[in-house]
């Protein structure tokens, strides 16, 4: 008998392992989920990127589960360009989308975006908010569910105006200009809004955090992976929150965070004439608001304000995101999620006199991105360079799908497991003024801009006439960008090596005999800016 109960117990314990063993090949094979967080018009003030006057616990905390990259780059400093390139792995020129109405299927109908090809690979793919840009770009075909903001409401509190204003005075001043059934809605109640002093840049009022959008988005979001905690499916899951876009829309308590008269105004606010007056702009976004002009200086209070407010809607948006963590925590999921969180473009906020983003200045093209994944350190920080257009490929590589052929971006994996080493040479970012692209290589301590016909990848050749202007800046000695270093002696070897990795550049993307004939134009360019 003893023998016998020996053997049967040996038995169960060989039983009891292999289903163990079992088991364990199965959770090592669970696919890695993804959860995606868009902030809008988000620069890098924020505590983990240094920055000792935001208050932003919940995406510091975020930040000490992951890496962050210091030197990264937008495609474009413009919201669809840059999301389009985000989603697609591709850059401005292979999408197609340079401009903020021009749609991605449009011009590019056979394109693939990440939350499509997730969904192509078994998974459920879920978005809210705000994420490509505009009806036509958010893209059926991309989503298992598009979510809505409906059945998220509280007592008492109606829907903001235009997505924007919970004051009673703009409440009531647009259900009158909405009886009056205007055919140009949007554009229209703008107008006679402004008209009014009714469509204020900023807005603090004592209402909670889902009385404004990005409330509603973060309690959909938790929905969502409550939902997706108890499914055995893998998600990607992309909450697009809205702020700090303008207009400055935050609850009165995330305003209270901040002193008013504690704010620092922006160090060098002139512009120079030793570069293409282009590569200003007259910040009609801000122009729209009441209480200020295309083009128009702003005043240092209303610097003051304009800056308070930001500030005010980083630290609303990092509390919603401080809930959506705290259910990944709560639900378990964060043991198997894959996660980034970054804002699509910089925001200048009263740098060279300007405002919003639209340039190719560093206030407009850095851009925040922290990426935090199962296995790998945290409280990471890369110092080199890194493009939007690297995210498809890493995540790609981070859940074991294999990604689909032709993304520009690399793996920043290598980053991960080593932040102190670097997968590229620079990154570039690019915008489109009047009839001029600027293409703006960021390497070290030096950003190379070359300023050309915006028709140029259309041409058979490149020519002279095609060069219009060339900046070059060194941001160990001038952080503040103020002095175009591209025609002075002393940086000739500087600029010889960023044109070789400009050329490098162009000819990966574009055709090489034309990048080397671009280069050759540099040589024999003028002092003369073109204005």
């Amino acid at each position: 008998m003893k023998m016998n109960s020996v053997i049967a117990s040996f038995f169960l314990l060989a039983s009891v392992c292999a289903t163990l063993s079992i088991q364990g090949e199965a959770m090592a094979k669970e696919p890695l989920n993804v959860l995606i967080l868009n902030v809008d018009d988000l620069k890098p003030i924020l505590g983990c990127y240094g920055d000792d006057t935001i208050r932003t616990p919940n995406i510091d905390k975020l930040a000490a589960r992951g890496t962050v990259f210091h030197a990264n780059y937008c495609q474009q400093s413009v919201c669809a360009p840059s999301r389009v390139s985000f989603y697609t792995g591709l850059r401005p020129d292979s999408t197609g989308v340079r401009d903020l109405h021009t749609h991605m299927r449009d011009v590019n109908p056979d394109i693939t975006t990440l939350p499509q090809y997730f969904k192509s690979q078994g998974y459920d793919s879920t978005g809210y908010g705000k994420i490509l840009h505009g009806a036509k770009n958010d893209d059926p075909r991309s989503w298992t569910l598009r979510g809505d903001l409906k059945g998220v409401s509280v007592e008492g509190m109606p829907e903001p105006v235009m997505d924007k204003f919970q004051s009673p005075k703009i409440h009531k001043a647009f259900a009158e200009l909405m009886a009056q059934k205007p055919k140009a809605k949007n554009s229209y109640i703008m107008k006679q809004l402004k008209g009014k002093e009714l469509y204020p840049a900023t807005e603090s009022l004592e209402v909670p955090d889902e009385a404004y959008p990005d409330g509603k988005i973060a309690q959909k979001g938790i929905e969502h992976l409550k939902a997706m905690a108890g499914k055995n499916k893998p998600f990607c899951l992309v909450l697009g929150f809205k702020k700090p876009h303008l207009p400055f829309c935050a609850p009165q308590k995330y305003w209270d965070l901040y002193k008013a008269d504690d704010i620092q105004l922006a160090p060098h606010q002139t512009r120079s004439d030793d570069r293409p007056q282009y590569a200003y702009h007259s910040y009609g976004e801000l122009g729209a608001y009441t209480g200020y002009e295309l083009g128009k200086p702003v005043p240092p209070e209303k610097q003051r304000e304009l800056i308070h407010g930001y500030m005010a809607c980083v630290s609303y948006v990092d509390a919603q995101i401080g809930k959506v963590m705290k259910t990944m925590e709560e639900s378990g999921l964060l043991k198997n999620t894959a996660i980034v969180l970054w804002g699509d473009h910089g925001w200048h906020l009263g740098d060279h006199g300007l405002w919003c983003k639209h340039s190719n200045y560093e206030q407009a093209t850095r851009s925040p991105l922290i990426i935090a994944a199962p296995g790998y350190s945290g409280s990471q920080h890369v110092r080199s360079e890194t493009e939007f257009i690297d995210v498809f490929p890493t995540l790609c590589e981070l859940t074991g799908v294999a990604p689909p052929n032709g993304l520009e971006g690399k793996s920043l994996l290598p980053l991960l497991q080593n932040p102190s080493s670097r997968v590229k040479e620079g990154a570039m970012s690019q915008y489109t003024r009047y009839n001029s692209t600027g293409y703006a290589l960021r390497s070290g301590n030096y950003r190379l801009v070359y300023w050309v016909d915006k028709n140029f990848i259309s041409f058979a050749s490149f020519d002279r006439k095609l060069l219009k202007s060339v900046e070059l800046y060194d941001y160990a000695k001038d952080p503040h960008e103020k002095h175009n270093l591209a025609l002075s002696p002393e940086y000739s070897s500087v600029l010889s090596d960023m044109e070789a990795k400009m050329l490098s550049y162009f000819e990966s993307v574009h055709d090489p005999d034309k990048a080397k004939a671009m280069l050759s134009c540099t040589k024999k360019y003028s002092k003369k800016f073109k204005k």
